[in-house]
């Protein structure tokens, strides 16, 4: 099989490339086209046809289908209901551990990794990165939400219990976004794909979680590089704590812009 990889052994024209692709497609169909016969039809054979390519990407690709299916299970709107939470919470949690789990005490691997401490300091660099973080994010988010309407995909936050759990919640979700789609998916991905291939599969993945979420309209030009740069960040600074900071900061904005957009009296501090 022809490669233009300089790995070998991660070439990007490979057979992998049909069954992972179909995955990673299958979430468009999941989440954000809502059709979950197609959705499911195509994550099935993209597994079906992984068993017939190659038996050892099999096991990989399955972590991430199965996880998909779990997080598929719940409706993925901001209702801010305690039940809601609680089981959607619930679903996500599983998501991430049952690859973990499996990989770790079935397969008996340690490719499923959350490095907190890394013993690494973050360079001048990746802190003035976090900054610009900010900085976009306060001046992209407020003009998403508001021209396009869409903030309205969550609830308004002028009741107290509302505005912390939709404190909570957008917290909750950014961080599982990375356990989920970066330690895991993308970890798995870059096995068997080179670095950048990898990444565009798991930012297809990522994205289309997100427009499910509630990041609608023309989101999707906003969140797929951002989830490509969370995937590029993670491979430099390998640091879990590093890339959730960064997603973070930007749900902090997006809190901020959320509570904004519903309540124009309030944090009136952005441009738009």
């Amino acid at each position: 099989m022809m490669s233009i990889s300089a790995d070998p052994h991660r070439p990007v024209l490979s057979r992998k490339l049909i069954p992972a692709s179909m995955v990673s497609l299958s979430a468009v169909l999941l989440f954000a086209v809502g059709n979950d016969l197609g959705g499911y039809g195509l994550l099935a054979a993209g597994v079906i046809v992984a068993a017939a390519v190659d038996r050892a990407f099999l096991k990989d690709l399955a972590l991430i289908a199965g996880g998909m299916v779990i997080v598929s299970l719940v409706p993925l709107h901001a209702d801010l209901s305690i039940q809601h939470m609680a089981l959607m919470g619930g679903v996500l949690i599983l998501a991430v551990l049952l690859p973990w789990l499996v990989s770790r005490f079935v397969y008996r691997e340690d490719i499923i990794k959350f490095p907190v401490n890394t013993g690494r300091k973050w360079p001048l660099s990746a802190k003035l990165y976090l900054i610009g973080i900010v900085g976009l994010a306060y001046l992209i988010l407020p003009v998403y939400l508001i021209s396009t309407g869409v903030y309205q995909n969550w609830p308004d936050a002028s009741d107290p219990v509302i505005f912390w759990r939709l404190f909570l919640g957008v917290n909750a979700v950014g961080i599982w976004d990375e356990l989920f789609f970066i330690c895991t998916a993308f970890a798995l991905l870059r096995r068997h794909f080179p670095d950048w291939m990898a990444n565009i599969l798991q930012a297809v993945i990522f994205s289309s979680f997100l427009w499910e979420i509630g990041y609608q309209a023309w989101g999707p030009l906003m969140t797929f590089p951002f989830a490509l740069l969370q995937g590029y960040t993670f491979k430099l600074t390998k640091s879990l704590t590093y890339v959730v900071s960064v997603h973070l900061i930007f749900d902090f904005v997006l809190f901020l812009a959320l509570v904004h957009a519903h309540n124009r009296d309030w944090l009136a501090i952005f441009l738009y």
